[in-house]
């Protein structure tokens, strides 16, 4: 019997509207608020289930919208009310302001606004299952549209997606663009290692909102993540993920020209699992590609002592995660800022969508076991195996996965829908 994927329909936690696409080992939870990802999960050596991403444990369960009057002392912003896991920012990626005369929410309208589920579907050749689902600008200064088609395929670990950014206006529009990847408990734990393309690093700068909370010395440029200047005037290896230490932070990294393969990976050494984000590099852009020319790390080691990240104002910070995020933006400061600064370590801050055309973003996430010991130190390389087939690199060896960095039936499935 050939196996097939499935696509359904459910309520999510907190009365979410949401798509389930599912094969043998991989199960993703995609909800329409905001296109969170609460859950991608996949069927360990063990024979249990374990699921990579973050679940706030004050994300609004509730069953009701963001009210602003009822909930934000507490939350501050919807954002915080909803996320969970990874969610697409776009068009911004960083905090709430105002830009071409819009209020810009944080982390753009895809992170935020509703998507509108269109259909699910089956594809009979590769038994691969989908979603789509699209969403309009609310603002006619920013005429820019978004169809985005979630697809798993039968023994790939991955969850893809295609999000096709169309500008309906007669002007061309500069935007910033990321995935919101987001691992939290069981999966992240002391111990486990991240890794990333990127060859040039940089911390935040001061002006953000890391100012208060980062052990990092801010707006300083290193080479590697295994001696991170820290303003105590001592370095840190930020690629060994620490407990809950009581800072937060945040380093960028810009993905080389050469790299025909983006890429993020988290390794858990205890579990044997590994969590790869993969996406088109540089050098294999075809016109039409949204490239990610940064890695994104946000390290939420308890350096937040106010709400929702505590229970109260001066409380103790009880949030422990990891963004493994990538995007084409400067740092997380908005869609305002990367206009403004318009390169970072040397890589483009923004990308442009020409007037009455689209361009795509293409990703994948990967979740799986790896074998043996090879990934346990961390990943130092992911290359394009051919053939459908990733090979993810350490200083012990290498793995390869079943997985496809060309997207190629991501891109005939999504532009035939």
């Amino acid at each position: 019997m050939e196996k097939k994927a499935l696509a359904k329909r459910v309520l999510d936690a907190g009365k979410r509207d949401a798509t389930v696409l599912e094969q043998e080992g991989l199960r993703v939870v995609i909800d329409d608020e905001g296109g969170a990802v609460p859950e991608l999960s996949a069927v360990t050596d063990q024979g249990g289930r374990l699921n990579a991403h973050w679940n706030p444990w004050f994300r609004g369960n509730a069953g009701k919208p963001f009210d602003k009057e009822e909930c934000g002392a507490f939350w501050k912003a919807q954002l915080l009310y909803q996320l969970a896991g990874n969610f697409p920012c776009l068009p911004s990626f960083g905090g709430d302001h105002t830009v071409d005369g819009i209020e810009m929410p944080a982390h753009g309208w895809t992170a935020n606004d509703k998507w509108r589920f269109a259909e699910t579907g089956a594809d009979e050749e590769s038994g691969a299952a989908w979603a789509l689902s699209v969403m309009e600008s609310p603002a006619k200064a920013m005429p820019l549209s978004f169809r985005k088609f979630d697809m798993v395929i039968p023994e790939h670990p991955v969850h893809y997606t295609n999000i096709a950014v169309k500008n309906s206006g007669d002007k061309d529009i500069d935007i910033a663009a990321a995935w919101h990847n987001t691992v939290g408990a069981p999966f992240l734990m002391p111990g486990c290692r991240y890794n990333g393309a990127g060859e040039a690093w940089i911390t935040a700068p001061e002006g953000g909102e890391f100012d208060t909370t980062s052990r990092l010395a801010m707006g300083r440029e290193f080479s590697s993540l295994t001696g991170v200047p820290l303003r105590s005037g001592a370095a840190a290896d930020i690629s060994v993920i620490p407990g809950p230490i009581g800072y937060t932070d945040f380093v960028t990294g810009a993905i080389p020209q050469n790299a025909e393969t983006g890429w993020s990976a988290v390794a858990n050494p205890f579990l044997r699992m590994l969590y790869l984000c993969f996406f088109t590099g540089p050098k294999a852009a075809a016109p039409d590609d949204i490239i990610l020319y940064f890695n994104e790390v946000w390290m939420q080691y308890g350096g937040r002592p106010y709400t929702p990240w505590a229970a109260y104002e001066g409380g103790t910070d009880l949030t422990y995660c990891l963004g493994t995020e990538n995007a084409v933006s400067a740092y997380a400061y908005g869609l305002g800022y990367s206009r403004k600064a318009k390169t970072l370590l040397g890589n483009p801050a923004t990308v442009t969508i020409p007037a009455g055309s689209t361009k795509n973003l293409r990703y994948g996430t990967l979740f799986a076991p790896y074998t043996g010991t090879v990934l346990d130190k961390g990943v130092n390389g992911v290359n394009n195996g051919g053939g459908g087939s990733i090979i993810v690199g350490a200083d012990q060896g290498y793995q390869v996965f079943t997985a496809d960095a060309e997207f190629t039936l991501l891109k005939k499935l999504a532009a035939a829908r």
